[in-house]
């Protein structure tokens, strides 16, 4: 079943909600929609639009949680969320919960995700200041990542489901205008499954400076992408891929 849009959430802790918010606007080049939910814990966060308000669709949410455990997962906007919901129950997901019009569901490896109503998104935002939001990386336990791969392979019907440039990742791309793409990433160890969010990046180094006036802190570099962590404590990356096409420079190796 056709995925028409993909929403990218970042999953802050409640007590560091307002600094996430005003960290992400401020790298992607956004703006807060007002609060929704029961307790105000979801925004949307908004491109700019021109002076009649037209403009590129979001793609980015975040959203307060209880827990201290920063996170990621996606919102997939379908058509048809029920039938979506079987389908992805067919393939090996588990429903977490049942809402009136959406649902959360479990992946085989414990990642949860959104099936979510399109509303008409069809526009990606642009390039901000040389970076671009367009990744969520699943992090894997060993002994799951390929039951993983293979079910976001079959989910993400019509999407190029290939072998990353290093072994331990694998790169599920989406069809031409939809915003995020899906990076599975083997870890090293036996731990919980878990994501985080990845900008592709025309110059990682002046990116890296601008997050650090902006409040993250950097945890590592590697040959070609860059660990930071964000004000309300989650790991994200930079990395050395083309922010127009998501794709690795010449002769490189990097994150996806």
């Amino acid at each position: 079943m056709s995925i028409r849009w993909t929403y990218v959430f970042a999953d802050r802790p409640a007590a560091r909600f307002a600094r996430a918010r005003e960290f992400w606007t401020a790298v992607t080049g956004t703006r807060a929609s007002e609060p929704r939910g029961e307790h105000g814990e979801f925004v949307t966060l908004l491109p700019s639009g021109d002076a009649a308000g037209a403009g590129p669709d979001p793609c980015v949410k975040l959203q307060a949680v209880a827990s201290e455990k920063a996170g990621a997962h996606l919102d997939l906007a379908v058509d048809d969320v029920d039938g979506f919901v079987a389908s992805a129950v067919r393939t090996g997901a588990e429903v977490h919960a049942g809402h009136d019009g959406w649902a959360v569901l479990r992946s085989p490896a414990g990642q949860l995700f959104c099936a979510v109503p399109w509303h008409g998104e069809s526009a990606r935002p642009p390039v901000v200041r040389g970076s671009r939001l367009d990744q969520v990386c699943l992090d894997v336990p060993p002994s799951a990542h390929d039951a993983e791969v293979a079910f976001w392979t079959r989910l993400l019907d019509g999407w190029e489901s290939r072998p990353g440039s290093l072994p331990e990742f694998h790169v599920i791309t989406p069809p031409p205008g939809l915003p995020v793409r899906v990076l599975v990433q083997r870890l090293n160890e036996e731990r919980p499954a878990s994501a985080h969010l990845d900008l592709a990046c025309a110059d990682i180094p002046a990116t890296r400076a601008r997050h650090e006036e902006l409040g993250a802190v950097h945890v590592a570099d590697h040959p070609h992408w860059t660990v930071l962590r964000d004000p309300a404590g989650a790991l994200y990356c930079l990395t050395a891929r083309d922010p127009q096409t998501g794709g690795l420079p010449p002769k490189t190796g990097n994150a996806g």
